[in-house]
């Protein structure tokens, strides 16, 4: 795990998210130079996708966090 995920890689997992998910996903790079890029929902920041190299396969793995509180504004 830990290659840097590209602007191309990004607006590809961007374009299978979309088809698959949700037609306004948006995957974007980071402002700092780390390994990860972030996927949001509207304004919201979802979670992250990271690129993952094992064995000579590349995948995108796919975190998304919530928040207990964000949880009791939906019940």
């Amino acid at each position: 795990m830990g290659a840097h995920v590209t602007a191309e890689e990004a607006r590809k997992v961007q374009s299978f998210l979309r088809t698959k998910l949700n037609p306004e996903i948006v995957v974007q790079l980071r402002q700092r130079a780390d390994e990860c890029a972030e996927l949001y929902l509207g304004p919201e920041c979802l979670g992250v996708v990271q690129k993952v190299i094992d064995e000579g396969e590349t995948s995108y793995a796919i975190e998304i966090s919530v928040i207990s509180e964000d949880l009791d504004e939906v019940l």
